[in-house]
């Protein structure tokens, strides 16, 4: 197992897992997945969602538009794990070649971020002109399952 800090035969940092961790609701399970594989794990929040967790770095942005995002996005290296929901963010991160997940465990690529983003354009504009549009359903157990199975496959072939 290696240690948060060390690096590949090859010279190259270890990946990291770095969380957009507002309104995350698999910050606990991320943790706990990047503790087991000895990788540094890092929260991204603003301050008006805070975390403390053992075994991760927390980082805090001022409260605005997108802060958290675009430090993320400067902190990010190529081979990273990032986990949000956000699809202009997975856009960003995948550009500058890290791998990125969803809250579900879908890792966004550049076969799929397309269509996702269409699809948020295309909803927005349904918003925009008086439609209403289900929201998601309750989270599950089985999502939590599935989101750590997959970041575990993920940090497997790192």
């Amino acid at each position: 197992m290696r240690t948060a800090d060390s690096t590949f035969g090859n010279g190259k940092p270890a990946p990291r897992v770095l969380v957009d961790a507002d309104g995350c609701p698999v910050v606990d399970e991320t943790v706990s997945v990047a503790r087991q594989f000895g990788v540094e794990c890092l929260l991204f929040c603003d301050t008006a969602h805070e975390y403390k967790k053992d075994g991760a770095k927390t980082l805090v942005f001022s409260k605005g538009p997108d802060s958290v995002d675009f430090g993320l996005v400067n902190m990010v290296r190529p081979g990273d794990i990032v986990v949000t929901q956000d699809y202009g963010l997975a856009t960003l991160c995948l550009a500058r070649s890290a791998r990125v997940i969803d809250q579900n465990g879908m890792e966004y690529t550049s076969a799929n971020i397309d269509s996702l983003l269409e699809a948020r354009h295309f909803a927005k504009k349904v918003r925009r002109g008086g439609g209403r549009l289900k929201g998601p359903p309750k989270r599950t157990p089985q999502q939590d399952e599935v989101f750590v199975r997959t970041l575990v496959r993920m940090l497997e072939r790192r």
